[in-house]
């Protein structure tokens, strides 16, 4: 896991943001845990991205759910040293996850700041192609919706 960490942090600039093809890549091999954290509205519209777990960051403009961190630690199994990368529409409510999560001892958490609908870091997972499946999902696929 040291290893997959370092590697990923070689990718990522100073503030943690790693390019949605990079976590694509991390998450289809197993490298790192992908959550997407924006709203089940936002997951109906676009669909959400494929090796994705969810875990809603927020109930309402700046009304940050309780349980955030400790469904992240849940998805990640208990380890707070998994590599997590954070995605959302554009960037913002990643970045600012990101710090929470950092600050509550996670180790490796990673910014994907492009989003998924793109901003000032790059087009976003949607116009770079990248892999989405609708939501809701089928109980039996994906991770677990939280």
């Amino acid at each position: 896991m040291d290893d997959e960490r370092d590697d990923l942090q070689l990718e990522a600039d100073g503030a943690g943001r790693i390019a949605a093809d990079v976590a694509h890549a991390a998450a289809e091999a197993g490298r790192i845990l992908l959550v997407d954290i924006r709203t089940p509205q936002e997951w109906r519209s676009t669909g959400v991205p494929a090796a994705a777990a969810l875990a809603c960051l927020t109930t309402g403009p700046g009304d940050i759910r309780a349980e955030f961190v400790d469904e992240i630690e849940r998805l990640a199994g208990g380890d707070k040293l998994r590599p997590v990368a954070l995605v959302c529409r554009s960037g913002a409510r990643s970045a600012f996850a990101r710090r929470l999560l950092l600050a509550r001892g996670f180790a490796a958490v990673f910014d994907v700041a492009e989003g998924m609908g793109g901003s000032s870091f790059g087009r976003g997972w949607l116009a770079r192609g990248r892999p989405v499946a609708p939501w809701p999902r089928e109980p039996a696929a994906g991770p677990p919706v939280t």
